[in-house]
């Protein structure tokens, strides 16, 4: 069996220097049948080592689950990894950002009354004690000293831009980490990683753990940086960031591959290694992308392509090439580039069976009676939509809500008045003057990733008002679409579909008022890729075989969904369409290839 080891100078593999340059894949961003191709491309760029999150909530959606099979093997992933010859890191978090829904922390576990988040509180511990002993075995007989690709496990991620724990209880909570992952037969070293600042790098490590920084630029400097804190041992940028992310209403992100190839080089020639964030980005399919609130609240779009090297379809890009040429200079790389990706099949689909959300509520949920609107936390509703109901007069000529996370459609008697919106603070719909049944239907767009308001509770939050008085008497239904794929996302129920088959249908050319629910088939190329197109529409999701491939949104930047090929058969392909507002036609497009959206800069 090998070792892996911390030198005085280097990381070292059996006893030789190893350079580690690896690359950022997400196993659950990924289609789990595209896995060992998006891997062959990062050993084809020249890379040594794949580097994966784990996110918790994606194992475990529920209490009491946690499922490692299909589109959660994390063991596959990791053989795989070994088959092509590389090496791996496993960072587990528990909470990894990641621009993940929630980063990665369980929605249910902040349900807990009084659980801490992020620090050694009682209640979060032993449920992270739990998590580890599912997941960590898993890691445990895949280390290099077992035979397997592990050669390095992070605890917690960027820890010291959390918090206001003074050091003592800090370090508790980090080492207590420690013991726990330890105890699980992880025998590989363990690291940090943090920010490149002096705050972040003291507060976020302990003597014991190696640390490891994140940057996207000033490489020579940054590395500097981390020497201060971490004296002895190999330089390691844990996270360069060779892209960004995108959020919701935003241009999208790029970064000129000149720069990113300057400060790669720099790494290198300096002997320090190297994660690249990302290699491959991937799909936050379904409703996994979380949200950054910095004073505005944005969602993360579905597209996590993140201009990386890989593109969210697995084609290699400028950006690709330019990196590979610095790692050529350095490290041998193979001789077979991968070539581009070949355009993907263009078709018109008309969506001819319509059904009103209205119609579907008997088989989306159940309504329960409360006097004051719970948040959805309460309801154990942990993604997705949430139903409303209550009475309202005619004086009371306006709703407002203290709070609603994240947005919500405003009705009365089943026609809409208005939006409750959380990115631009909209709070008060004016109502018509006649009594009726009012109902907000309230979206959870992605739970906050980054920051303070990590573990905070959806839905209505505080009261609803009118101009007259405070509104009681709530009907609240959960609206469960489905449960986890194949694909990662949200599987469409067969209730669901099967209530959509049976609906009536009509033209595709005849305009869309939502929120409903349509559906329509296609024939294409088996096994490829597809890009869905949705000009004219406003808000909503999509399905393609019954697989979520995410939200789609006309304040963009991202103006196509990534379909990928391992979901798409010959003949008899089944799309559905979630419009929340309204679209000009029920007709869909497929087109040859990604529209991220304008670029910024």
């Amino acid at each position: 069996m090998a070792s892996f080891e911390i030198g005085a100078e280097d990381f070292l593999l059996d006893g030789r220097p190893l350079q580690v340059v690896s690359g950022a894949l997400h196993y659950f961003r990924v289609h789990p049948d595209q896995w060992a191709d998006r891997i062959d491309k990062a050993r084809r760029m020249g890379l040594n080592t794949i580097e994966t999150y784990v996110a918790w909530n994606f194992h475990a959606p529920r209490p009491g689950v946690f499922d490692l099979d299909g589109p959660r093997d994390l063991g596959r992933f990791l053989d795989l990894v070994a088959d092509a010859g590389l090496h791996a890191v496993v960072r587990p978090g528990p909470y990894i950002c990641a621009e993940w829904d929630g980063g990665g922390l369980p929605a249910w576990l902040f349900a807990q009354p009084g659980v801490g988040v992020r620090r050694a509180e009682r209640t979060y511990l032993a449920a992270v004690r739990d998590y580890y002993a599912h997941v960590l075995p898993v890691v445990a007989a895949r280390q290099v000293t077992a035979g397997g690709p592990v050669i390095a496990v992070q605890v917690e991620n960027e820890y010291g831009a959390y918090g206001d724990d003074g050091p003592e209880e800090r370090a508790a909570y980090l080492r207590a980490l420690v013991d726990m992952v330890r105890a699980e037969g992880i025998d590989v070293p363990l690291v940090t990683c943090d920010q490149a600042d002096d705050e972040h790098l003291e507060r976020g490590g302990l003597p014991e753990l190696h640390r490891t920084v994140t940057f996207g630029s000033r490489a020579a400097e940054r590395l500097e940086l981390l020497r201060k804190h971490q004296p002895t041992g190999p330089l390691m940028c844990m996270e360069f960031w060779d892209g960004w992310f995108d959020s919701t209403g935003l241009p999208h992100h790029v970064t000129p591959p000149e720069a990113n190839a300057h400060d790669l080089e720099t790494m290198l020639a300096a002997g320090a290694s190297v994660n690249l964030y990302m290699f491959h980005g991937g799909t936050n399919f379904g409703l996994t992308n979380g949200a950054n609130d910095k004073g505005i609240y944005r969602p993360i779009t579905t597209s996590y392509d993140y201009d990386a090297p890989l593109s969210e379809h697995g084609t290699p890009t400028a950006k690709y090439h330019a990196l590979r040429d610095v790692i050529a200079r350095h490290l041998p790389v193979p001789d077979d580039a991968p070539p581009a990706a070949r355009a993907a099949p263009e078709l018109q689909v008309g969506l001819d069976r319509r059904l009103p959300l209205a119609d579907l509520l008997p088989v989306l949920g159940t309504a329960t009676r409360h006097e004051h609107p719970p948040t959805h936390d309460e309801i154990g509703q942990w993604s997705g939509f949430t139903l409303y109901r209550t009475l309202v007069d005619a004086d009371d000529a306006v709703v407002v809500v203290d709070e609603v996370r994240d947005r919500a459609l405003v009705s009365l008697d089943g026609a809409p008045v208005g939006t409750f919106d959380r990115t631009t603070r909209t709070f008060a719909v004016p109502l018509p003057r006649r009594a009726g049944v009012l109902e907000l239907l309230v979206e959870d767009a992605g739970r906050v990733n980054y920051g303070s308001r990590i573990g905070e509770a959806k839905g209505v939050v505080g009261t609803v008002r009118t101009a007259a008085r405070v509104l009681t008497g709530w009907s609240v239904t959960p609206l469960r679409f489905g449960g986890m794929s194949d694909g990662g996302g949200e599987l469409l129920r067969p209730e669901v579909r099967s209530a959509l088959a049976a609906a009536p249908t009509s033209g595709a050319d005849v305009p869309v008022s939502g929120p409903v629910l349509l559906g329509g088939t296609f024939d294409s190329d088996a096994g490829a890729d597809h890009f869905v197109r949705l000009d004219g529409w406003t808000r909503g999701l999509v399905w393609v075989n019954g697989v979520c491939v995410g939200r789609y949104s006309s304040a963009g930047p991202t103006a196509t969904l990534y379909v990928p090929g391992p979901l798409v058969r010959a003949q008899g392909n089944d799309v559905v369409v979630l419009e929340l507002h309204g679209a000009a036609a029920a007709r869909i497009r497929t087109v040859a290839g990604p529209d991220l959206g304008p670029a910024d800069g």
